[in-house]
């Protein structure tokens, strides 16, 4: 289902809580070039809010010194964890933080910071209510995107329009890389994932709502970045065979939660 986004005003309060209430994911494949300026910014941020935060960042097998770096902001900042993933693919990075992260909300953010991590304001209560999986839209109403090629742009659209047209009608975006579920809910969600590649997204949000959790779609600015690891013509083959293989577990049942039975269709 998909539910209205309900607004209330920001939190406050002078303290921080001991144990972590966000944990922010970074799957990182070779981003030893942008990886310090991203670290900075997300120490920042979360050393300027009133809740407890943690980062995790997954090293997806890089052949750079991704690892390196990390380790090195971590020594620094006890709020950095470095982690390992040797299977290749942003979903399985990111369900490896999934996994280990102690935070009540697990956001994950790509590591452009294509969307700003200050928007995670708007992804907690008080001001976002009601929800199990928030996700950021480049579609919904109020929200912007900056220095996207045409090409680049129609190709999420056309892609959009498919997987609305076999998997999840209404959603207008599945493929921003800022996500924010509640833990338990993305524990339940990542123990059934089987696509690694692309559309991982689109797998865990049909999964989402086949198991009857409240999706919101949550408008965000979003920032084009030159190093961008899509390839049109390339990835494009690759998310449509995988969403067809997500289509057909569905129908297989592959992803109902433990001792239920389901028709493999998720609820509108």
């Amino acid at each position: 289902m998909i539910l209205p986004v309900t607004m209330d005003g920001a939190s406050g309060g002078p303290g921080r809580n001991p144990a972590p209430r966000l944990s922010i994911i970074v799957p990182a494949f070779n981003e030893a070039r942008r990886l310090p300026a991203t670290l900075d910014r997300l120490v920042s941020f979360a050393a300027s809010r009133p809740f407890g935060a943690e980062v995790l960042v997954v090293d997806n097998a890089s052949t750079d010194s991704t690892k390196a770096v990390v380790a090195e902001f971590a020594s620094r900042h006890p709020l950095i964890t470095c982690l390992h993933e040797a299977t290749r693919g942003k979903g399985a990075a990111v369900r490896t933080g999934v996994m280990a992260a102690s935070g009540e909300y697990l956001l994950f953010s790509d590591a452009d910071l294509a969307v700003p991590i200050e928007e995670a304001d708007g992804f907690l209560p008080p001001r976002l209510k009601d929800f199990d999986v928030a996700i950021g839209s480049r579609e919904a109403e109020g929200a912007r995107r900056y220095g996207e090629p045409f090409a680049r742009h129609l190709m999420g659209r056309v892609f959009n329009l498919l997987v609305r047209a076999l998997l999840l009608p209404g959603l207008q975006d599945t493929q921003c890389g800022f996500k924010c579920f509640r833990r338990d809910v993305a524990r339940d969600i990542f123990s059934a994932n089987r696509v690694h590649g692309w559309s991982f997204d689109v797998e865990i949000l049909y999964i989402a709502r086949l198991r009857g959790y409240r999706i919101v779609e949550v408008p965000v600015p979003w920032y084009y970045g030159e190093e961008s690891k899509v390839r049109p013509l390339r990835d494009t083959r690759r998310m449509l065979i995988e969403i067809l293989k997500i289509r057909e577990n569905g129908r297989k049942g592959l992803y109902a939660s433990p001792g239920a039975r389901t028709s493999g269709r998720p609820k509108a």
